[in-house]
């Protein structure tokens, strides 16, 4: 049988500390504007997709990871040293990663904008992409 290798996906804060492999495609890729995510990503919108359980490693400088625990029962994972959001935790499992951190092409679209209805006034959604006022429609 012929098999396809799979390629790991990688990725890396700013100052290269903190490393991580990922061994499954990522999935459910989306930009969220509300407040919240502007804030931690310091940008106009977070780019964020799950990853499969039990398919994420932190390979370098885990001890230099930082947690802030949202008010929604999740942690955001960033690096103490240059301030990167690298990653979202569920009960202390990697839930999904920043689309910014992720080396090369993870081989995954932005599928839908949430939270538009709470965009920044000075943003502009482009036409012609799936978007929500608020979170997506339980599927």
């Amino acid at each position: 049988m012929n098999r396809e290798k799979k390629m790991a996906i990688t990725g890396e804060c700013f100052c290269g500390q903190i490393t991580y492999r990922i061994d499954e495609p990522l999935k459910n890729a989306r930009s969220c504007h509300c407040s919240r995510c502007r804030k931690i990503f310091s940008a106009q919108a977070s780019a964020y997709a799950e990853v499969e359980p039990g398919s994420f490693l932190w390979t370098s400088g885990e001890d230099l990871l930082s947690a802030y625990e949202t008010e929604n029962g999740f942690d955001v994972r960033f690096c103490r040293k240059c301030g990167s959001t690298l990653a979202a935790t569920i009960d202390g499992k990697v839930h999904g990663v920043t689309l910014g951190c992720v080396n090369g092409d993870p081989q995954v679209e932005i599928g839908m904008h949430i939270f538009v209805g709470s965009k920044a006034a000075w943003e502009r959604m482009p036409d012609g992409v799936t978007q929500f006022d608020g979170a997506p429609p339980k599927t």
